[in-house]
């Protein structure tokens, strides 16, 4: 199958290159696609060097599926040149995540909603993928009525300048800032810019992704995101309030049998989900399971997971998977 990663130069592209070929994808042409200023530079898959392309060869090459991680505004404008090509493609930016036309999936909760129509389909918010991952075989079980979610995200969600400012600062080097603030020995309590009721835009796509992701408009969630001075992975402390009761055993067994899930619950050994365990890994990681006792039928418990693959190349790379096998491409 002939593929494009549009982005490929940057730091979600770079992983989706080596997420295709880690899983084996069929590429039989690989087309990296990225901004002028891009155009010309190598990217490697597979060991071997392909040349950076621009947009309009992009297209021109009529690849069946485009991945995009190349941030909103560039998603706007040529994911529908794209689509209007025939090319379907799967976007990593929030261009697309809420318009009521187009379908935003988790391979492991809701695939089931695509079809042969779906020629731009929106890949979530990574600390959004994460969590419902972990809700959605809880959610069919007992029933969310509401989650309460902070998180402790990693620099890499930023990108690059986010990475060399973490460690220009461990170093004692001046350089560019990516936050406001230095991020070393300090966390900040604030992931994009803050809308009218006083919450972030990232707050924000974990409420309204969430409902859209598991079908529910009735699932309440309110959010706290927070960058930490790590790499690795994204950590959610989630507290789950359910309709109906549980059994923790249960609980754990849901967990255990369902797909992309690790439990990682051993407090004898302190054995708990970590970006230390997570990073460079595909899957959820989900422990310190443990019951709410200040009211009935809610649940605490931690999530984590490596936000550049599960929380973006890996889902993307796994919604094409899903295509494929479906004759959907």
């Amino acid at each position: 199958m002939k593929v494009a990663v549009v982005g490929a130069t940057g730091l979600v592209g770079t992983k989706m290159l080596e997420v295709l070929a880690e899983r084996n994808f069929p590429v039989t042409e690989l087309i990296p696609v990225a901004s002028e200023r891009s155009v010309g530079k190598e990217v490697f898959f597979k060991g071997k060097p392909y040349k950076v392309v621009s947009m309009d060869d992009g297209i021109a090459a009529k690849p069946a599926i485009a991945i995009f991680s190349a941030g909103g505004s560039t998603s706007l404008e040529w994911a529908p040149k794209f689509a209007e090509a025939g090319i379907r493609v799967i976007d990593n930016s929030s261009a697309w995540r809420m318009d009521p036309n187009k379908k935003l999936v988790v391979p492991e909760v809701n695939a089931d909603v695509l079809a042969k129509d779906d020629f731009i389909i929106a890949n979530p918010n990574c600390s959004t993928i994460q969590m419902v991952v972990a809700l959605q075989p809880l959610h069919l079980r007992y029933k969310i009525k509401r989650v309460v979610v902070s998180t402790y995200q990693s620099v890499t969600g930023t990108g690059k300048k986010a990475v060399d400012q973490l460690f220009n600062e461990r170093k004692g080097v001046e350089g560019e800032m990516a936050y406001k603030y230095p991020i070393d020995l300090n966390v900040i309590p604030q992931i994009d810019v803050f809308t009218d009721n006083g919450y972030t835009k990232e707050e924000m796509k974990m409420v309204n992704e969430t409902k859209k992701i598991m079908k529910d408009d009735s699932i309440r969630v309110t959010a706290t995101t927070v960058r930490i001075p790590v790499i690795g992975g994204h950590s959610e402390s989630v507290n789950v309030e359910f309709e109906n009761d549980f059994a923790l055993e249960e609980v754990r067994s849901i967990l255990e049998k369902a797909p992309g899930i690790i439990v990682q619950d051993d407090l004898v050994n302190q054995q708990y989900p970590m970006p230390l365990w997570a990073h460079e890994k595909d899957e959820v990681f989900v422990g310190r399971l443990r019951r709410d006792e200040t009211q009935p039928n809610t649940l605490n418990m931690w999530i984590v997971s490596d936000n550049l693959r599960k929380g973006a190349a890996t889902n993307a790379v796994q919604i094409a998977e899903y295509l494929m096998e479906k004759g959907l491409v």
